[in-house]
């Protein structure tokens, strides 16, 4: 500590050269009584005024709250102009994060631009946590001087604010009331405020803590009842997503869905817009989330742009730039979904570093359970559903397939008893009628056995086809060929649909065909083959309809080709790789 400052303290011995008390007048020794018993009393006050200030600051849990009165009480109990408290980041530099002033107006603040960041003589108490008062700031080797608009100030005081054995920032009191300097008794009381600032930091911040890791539990609750009402797929991910940035306060978040590093997905984003098909075609087998997924740890990066294992994912889609970041796995005791990851800016580091990895992990876990908790549910449910639809089919065939066919079979067996034509022609079509409804029966049987015609690709093509029936004025041939259900994506599935569509209204309006075949195969491509006998393409077709077939199989990395038939007419081939 190096003070310099003129004149005894009270309480101080006398120094040398003094006059002596026999030779300084009553009024003189009465004066310095006085000066004395006042100087005791205001200390008295002071040491009062602080025991009160340790009493308001422990009812207060709001740590931004408590750090403003801190400053205030500091400036008050050593009678400075000027106070501040400048918190200390949690990064290897260990410079300032936070300073909060008192006596400084808005304007002067405005004026003076950037606030300090820990360097110079702020910077010495930093990298020596100890008190150090000074007669003129300027004077000291460290100061860096004072920048333009800055008001003068030369007296200082500095004490370190400590949170059991760690530093938590320093109080900066300047231009001591009345002028002169601080006083020895100015920082014994500033360093007791210190102290007793520390143990009310502790508690504010436990209290932060405990209330952040309530809001954790609150949203993985919130998650859990949503996802019970919701069905499993990517709006349930985009939920996850969205809740755990929130709770976080990150400023992105994104969803790496996949059971392995091979299958990974770029699935949902919160706070970026995210392109799908850019998003799909991302590789991350090699990326922080494939480093989770493989060994199912947590990872905090201070910069994804810094590290190797990382993707540069903002660069890619057009996302703000990410620079520190937490990834954790989206699994349960049994399997893996994928990794969920949370990223901040560079300039909103301090979210980062002051965010437990535990609580998002805890969350991300809930999450997967709730999701397949939900998966199970749907499960469970398709499983009653495919229950009554077997039933069903059993009874159609079992009972009402039976009796139509036992009853064609007596009709049959009376048309050669018929003595009249008409009445033999009638039974006949009654007989026909009677196979007809069966295969009717037959095909909604068949047709029981999708789970849900919405997704079910080979639902769709039959209804399809049957649908086309109408304008056609007979029912096309239809062929399935491999586990089309099964093993054609889902994101194909609609211009599967679209080009047999298109391919059925071309044969209907334009071909004049008697005979239409359709085939769909998923043997080694996803094929749809649609064949007619009808009079061709003509030379001089607008090729509109034709035209958006070859497009959306060249989107799919296909072809599609429209070739004469063998025989007369049109066949339409339309493939694109698998999956």
């Amino acid at each position: 500590m190096s003070v310099v400052a003129g004149g005894a303290e009270p309480g101080e011995p006398v120094p040398a050269g003094s006059p002596a008390l026999s030779d300084t007048g009553f009024d003189d020794l009465l004066r310095e009584v006085l000066n004395r018993v006042h100087g005791v009393l205001d200390e008295q006050a002071r040491w009062q005024l602080l025991l009160d200030a340790v009493v308001t600051m422990a009812a207060d849990l709001s740590l931004d709250g408590l750090l403003s009165r801190i400053v205030r009480i500091a400036g008050d109990l050593a009678g400075a102009q000027y106070a501040a408290l400048g918190v200390l980041g949690d990064g290897p530099d260990r410079r300032l994060r936070l300073f909060v002033t008192h006596g400084a107006t808005d304007a002067q603040i405005q004026e003076i631009g950037d606030l300090p960041t820990g360097h110079g003589l702020l910077g010495l108490i930093i990298d020596r946590p100890e008190p150090l008062r000074l007669h003129d700031i300027a004077e000291h080797p460290a100061s860096y001087g004072f920048p333009e608009n800055h008001p003068p100030m030369r007296s200082f005081l500095g004490v370190p604010v400590r949170i059991r054995d760690k530093v938590f920032g320093n109080l900066y009191l300047t231009e001591k009331l009345g002028g002169g300097d601080f006083t020895a008794q100015d920082e014994e009381i500033v360093v007791a405020l210190a102290a007793a600032a520390g143990v009310a930091l502790e508690n504010a911040r436990l209290h932060e803590e405990a209330a952040l890791r309530q809001r954790w539990l609150a949203a993985t609750a919130e998650i859990a009842a949503l996802l019970a009402a919701a069905a499993p797929g990517p709006e349930s991910l985009q939920l996850v997503a969205d809740r755990a940035r929130a709770v976080s306060g990150a400023d992105v978040a994104w969803i790496v869905a996949g059971a392995d590093v091979d299958s990974l997905e770029l699935q949902v984003v919160s706070g970026a817009t995210g392109d799908p098909v850019a998003m799909s075609g991302l590789s991350l087998q090699s990326s922080l989330a494939g480093h989770v997924v493989r060994t199912g740890v947590p990872i905090s990066v201070e910069d994804m742009a810094l590290d190797p294992r990382a993707v540069d994912v903002t660069g890619l889609l057009g996302w703000p730039a990410v620079g520190p970041a937490i990834v954790v796995p989206l699994r349960s005791t049994e399997t893996m979904e994928g990794a969920l990851a949370l990223g901040w800016t560079r300039e909103r580091r301090s979210g980062h570093l002051a965010l437990d990895p535990t609580l998002p992990a805890t969350f991300a876990e809930q999450a997967t359970l709730a999701l397949q908790v939900a998966r199970g549910r749907e499960d469970q449910q398709r499983l009653a559903l495919f229950e009554d639809r077997d039933r069903i089919g059993r009874d159609l065939h079992d009972l009402v397939i039976q009796r139509l066919f036992a009853i064609g079979l007596s009709l049959e067996s009376a048309t050669p008893l018929a003595d009249r034509p008409e009445v033999r022609s009638r039974l006949s079509t009654a007989v026909d009628d009677l196979d007809a409804t069966i295969k009717d029966i037959r095909r909604s049987i068949f047709a029981l056995s999708a789970l849900d015609e919405a997704t079910d690709v080979q639902a769709e093509v039959t209804r399809i086809v049957d649908r086309a029936a109408a304008t056609l004025t007979f029912t096309p041939s239809l062929r399935f060929e491999g586990p089309v259900r099964t093993r054609i994506a889902t994101h194909v599935v609609p211009d599967v649909l679209a080009v047999l569509g298109e391919s059925l209204s071309n044969a209907a309006r334009h071909a004049g065909a008697s005979k239409v075949e359709v085939l769909l195969s998923a043997v080694d491509d996803v094929l749809l083959v649609v064949q007619d006998d009808g009079r061709g393409v003509p030379t001089d077709v607008t090729e509109s309809g034709l035209s958006n077939m070859r497009q959306r199989a060249e989107r799919l990395g296909g072809r599609c080709t429209i070739t004469p038939s063998p025989g007369g007419g049109t066949t339409v081939e339309w493939s694109v790789p698998m999956g």
